[in-house]
């Protein structure tokens, strides 16, 4: 059955049975939920202005791509810092669906457990003062989070940030989601959008699937997919350039079709 969300970009459930090993406590076959945001709409200075979409992902041996996603439009000020509470949620709405072993959020705090995360094991982190303070103000909800899903799912929270594979899947999922979005602001506005892609990522787009490959060295084979039920990306025109400010980043420029 397809898990679909709000804006009909989704992939179909694959493998829900875990392997565990002779003693039934180990899995041998780590099912991760993951989240994360991905793409920005950018002004005519290739600034971000709005983060357009996040995706929650379950993936699976050999840990490539997802197995199941739910992606939700954001459209929110670039400079929101509590995205990390929406994208556990989105990870506790994936539970609700599909059996996991563990999640995975994005935080680069070396993997502790969220639900025993404590302000004074934050001020102890080699992070900036600034990333401390936006974790510190989301740490409560993000607890409290961490904590039910512990209790209702046995499924332990990690903070574990840019070193997780299921993240970074999770980035890319957002990323292929993003065009659509953008595509069809695009065709509302009669105007042409500027989409800042994902770090070390480009998308593809075939029929009504679109693909956000990783080229970074060590990610040859991870992908992100969407679809496009509605056909919005065949109404209008992507190219794709070097963003000139960033090294590493993609623009793509989407206009309507002219008719």
């Amino acid at each position: 059955m397809p898990l679909r969300s709000s804006s009909h970009c989704a992939r179909n459930i694959l493998g829900l049975v875990s392997v565990s090993d002779s003693t039934g406590s180990t899995p041998l076959r780590l099912r991760i939920v993951a989240a994360d945001s991905g793409s920005a709409i950018l002004d005519e200075n290739y600034r971000p202005k709005a983060i357009v979409a996040a995706s929650s992902i379950v993936t699976e041996p050999p840990y490539r791509n997802a197995s199941a996603q739910i992606s939700d439009l954001l459209m929110v000020p670039a400079n929101r810092h509590d995205l990390i509470v929406s994208e556990l949620r989105m990870c506790k709405r994936m539970l609700q669906m599909v059996a996991a072993d563990v999640v995975h959020i994005d935080m680069s705090l070396g993997g502790p457990s969220v639900s025993q995360l404590t302000i004074s094991d934050l001020s102890e982190m080699p992070i900036s003062s600034r990333a401390k303070q936006n974790v510190r103000e989301a740490l409560p909800e993000l607890r409290k989070l961490a904590a039910e899903i512990e209790q209702k799912y046995k499924v332990e929270v990690l903070a574990i940030g840019k070193e997780s594979v299921a993240i970074r899947i999770a980035e890319l999922t957002a990323g292929a989601c993003s065009v659509v979005y953008a595509s069809r602001k695009a065709l509302e506005q009669r105007s042409t959008v500027l989409l800042g892609l994902p770090t070390l990522c480009t998308v593809t787009v075939s029929e009504n699937q679109l693909t956000s490959h990783s080229f970074r060295p060590s990610e040859h084979d991870l992908v992100g997919s969407a679809f496009d039920f509605d056909e919005v990306t065949h109404r209008v025109q992507i190219s794709e350039f070097n963003n000139p400010t960033v090294r590493g980043f993609k623009i793509l420029k989407i206009r309507p079709k002219e008719t």
